[in-house]
């Protein structure tokens, strides 16, 4: 596999093209929006420079990576010669299944299909293709350039030959993998995202404040973030979404979202995207500053 295509040139999609491009991997990077592309290849300029400041790479190595990245805004011309194609969409079932069914018309029959989806089913994803045992998870965790580990996940039908490629090429982009059967939430966010919710309910509740909550995780359980702040950093939108999908597939009141997480994405308050979520955002600024409505 030397010909990547990835979808969708937001957070993840951006960081899953540079991870592939710095490894010599040849990729295609799409997006319906021509804009958000270019705002992408400077996004993965900027971090190649940090890596270049760290000396982790040279001037070279960062020329090199970005000619090996491509951008457009066709499906099929950017599916065509495809060996894996990765999907890092909205985390959306209807978006997410029309892009399947058309990667599956336009992609080789020897392509690999992939979803960097956290918690969407790949079974159901895979049901909509005409080779579902060539469809596989491949959950990068972000930011895709620091981060080592990629959750495999393994839908009803793929096959165990499909599972290796995909692990053997994780560890030759430098990640970690971890295989994962295809149940709601995966391990990553089966795992994460109720004790997200529980540290939001103890919120609610008045069982703690947020500095308090973050702080005892943090600094008793080795968190490298607290449980609040994380919660802002993925998108408190997001965090609903997959509790949802949560509490749809495992029909488990305690997998039930927060009425205050409910309230916030209602609000708007979505976290470090909109500003504001359990703390304040300034653009240049990394002092925590918790929102004024938990103060």
């Amino acid at each position: 596999m030397k010909n990547i295509t990835v979808i969708g040139s937001g957070t993840m999609g951006n960081g899953i093209a540079h991870v592939f491009a710095q490894y010599d991997y040849q990729v295609n990077l799409i997006d319906v929006n021509e804009t958000q592309l270019k705002k992408a290849i400077e996004t993965i300029g900027k971090n190649l420079d940090r890596q270049v400041s760290k000396g982790s790479l040279t001037e070279a190595d960062k020329t090199r990576t970005l000619g090996n990245i491509k951008t457009f805004t066709s499906l099929k011309e950017a599916c065509a010669s495809a060996d894996l194609v990765v999907e890092a969409a909205s985390e959306n079932i209807n978006i997410k299944l029309d892009i399947f069914r058309q990667i599956d018309e336009y992609t080789p029959a020897s392509c690999i299909l992939a979803s960097n989806t956290s918690s969407i089913s790949i079974t159901k994803i895979a049901s909509v293709t005409k080779r579902p045992e060539q469809v596989i998870g491949m959950h990068f965790m972000n930011p895709v350039p620091v981060m080592k580990l990629v959750e495999v996940i393994n839908g009803y039908k793929t096959s165990k030959s499909v599972t290796e490629a995909i692990v053997t090429l994780s560890k030759a982009i430098g990640k970690v993998p971890a295989e994962a059967n295809d149940y709601a939430g995966f391990i990553a966010n089966r795992i994460l995202m109720p004790m997200i919710n529980e540290a939001i309910i103890c919120l609610q509740s008045g069982v703690g404040t947020v500095e308090s909550i973050d702080t005892v995780m943090k600094l008793g359980m080795a968190h490298p973030m607290g449980p609040l702040q994380l919660a802002d950093f993925i998108g408190l939108d997001v965090c609903l979404a997959i509790m949802n999908v949560l509490y749809d597939g495992l029909g488990q009141d305690k997998y039930a979202p927060s009425p205050l997480l409910v309230n916030m994405v209602t609000a708007g308050n979505l976290g470090v995207k909109s500003g504001e979520g359990f703390y304040k955002y300034t653009p240049g600024s990394k002092e925590l500053v918790v929102s004024d409505r938990f103060n």
